[in-house]
């Protein structure tokens, strides 16, 4: 079956690929704390519990990483 011509493709991006899983993680995240009451995240060097009336609890700090220097290639 062939397609229409005036059919549109819409190609993925970097761009709608970043905004389409911001949206999801977003989604998923309130649906969690409507279901449970709290989700759990990594925020300022930290794994902290965020809780429905807007409480914070420090869980864990996590170790800092040291990131590999750059290699610039002449």
């Amino acid at each position: 079956m062939a397609k229409k011509e005036t059919e549109k493709k819409e190609y993925l991006t970097k761009r709608i690929l970043f905004s389409r899983t911001k949206k999801a993680f977003k989604d998923a995240a309130e649906d969690a704390m409507n279901l449970v009451g709290y989700v759990v995240v990594a925020e300022d060097g930290w794994v902290v519990k965020k809780h429905q009336d807007g409480r914070v609890e420090r869980i864990k700090e996590l170790d800092q990483v040291e990131q590999p220097q750059r290699i610039i290639l002449d």
